[in-house]
């Protein structure tokens, strides 16, 4: 009878264990795949901004020597991130292709200029600064006229401040629901051993020596957890970059180590600090309150 007893009460002590362990990996799994979206958004944000480009329409008297010189001036300048120079012969075989038909034996002759298609950095993507590029890039002696669609550049910048105050939001609400979570499941967790944490402190036991167990055992299973929440995570990585790799990227591992750092320190200190509360609510608590 005293071994079934302790079977169950063992059961139940690991069940238990796995229960916080499994609700704890899962939030910080969570946490995890918004930390992700954070990351990737940066890049997703640089990808539009650097896809768009302003375009440098030439003289067409331009000669060619100071077409290609004017071009790799424009590649060393550090806000340039690559250029593309296109001849009046390119063009026209490119707008031939979009129409379907060859407007040169219906016009007799080549409207279209020679120009330069700028790609630039996605931090010098801000109206401010192309405006400011616009001028310096104008006083060229080839350079024409310098187009650039101010629309499209000024919606994709105002979208990117939008998605990115409510991810900050996003992420804040989160990390409060994580924290409340963790901490109730812990609570529940500590929950279960107030009689034992009454027990050692009738036979004189301190309130550090009671503490340090529970405290010992609750940053092992925060960075188990941890473990687990970064293991789910790498699966996911995976995933996408398998299925989906011509729409995220994960270039850039640095940050994705500093995120399984940072999911590591949230699992342990979250679980310590509300460890360390739990179990100082019952101690010292009279025996009669336990019950409730």
């Amino acid at each position: 009878m005293a071994k079934s007893t302790g079977g169950i009460s063992r059961y139940r002590l690991g069940s238990s264990y796995a229960t916080l362990v499994v609700s704890v990996s899962l939030v910080l799994f969570l946490l995890g795949i918004l930390g992700m979206v954070l990351i990737n958004a940066r890049q997703l944000s640089d990808y539009f901004r650097e896809s768009l480009s302003f375009t440098i329409m030439l003289k067409e008297d331009a000669r060619e020597a100071d077409i290609r010189m004017l071009q790799k001036e424009l590649d060393a300048k550090p806000y340039v991130k690559q250029t593309e120079y296109v001849s009046k012969d390119e063009a026209a075989v490119k707008l031939r292709n979009e129409l379907g038909e060859d407007f040169l034996d219906f016009l007799g002759y080549n409207p279209l200029m020679p120009t330069i298609d700028v790609y630039l950095q996605a931090r010098y993507t801000h109206p401010d600064s192309v405006i400011k590029l616009e001028k310096v890039i104008a006083d060229y002696p080839v350079v024409d006229e310098v187009y650039y669609q101010e629309s499209i550049l000024n919606l994709i910048n105002d979208n990117v401040r939008k998605i990115s105050v409510f991810l900050l939001v996003i992420s804040l609400l989160l990390f409060l629901i994580a924290l409340t979570i963790i901490n109730n499941t812990i609570r529940l967790s500590i929950y279960s051993k107030r009689f034992l944490i009454n027990t050692m402190q009738l036979i004189g036991a301190n309130r550090s020596f009671i503490r340090k167990p529970f405290l010992l055992k609750s940053l092992f299973f925060g960075f188990l957890a941890a473990l687990i929440a970064i293991g789910l995570m790498m699966g996911l990585m995976y995933l996408i970059e398998k299925e989906f790799f011509t729409l995220f990227t994960y270039e850039n591992i640095n940050l994705f180590l500093l995120l399984c750092l940072v999911l590591a320190a949230a699992g342990i200190l979250i679980n310590g600090i509300s460890t360390f509360f739990a179990v100082n609510r019952y101690l010292g608590m009279h025996e009669d309150k336990l019950y409730y």
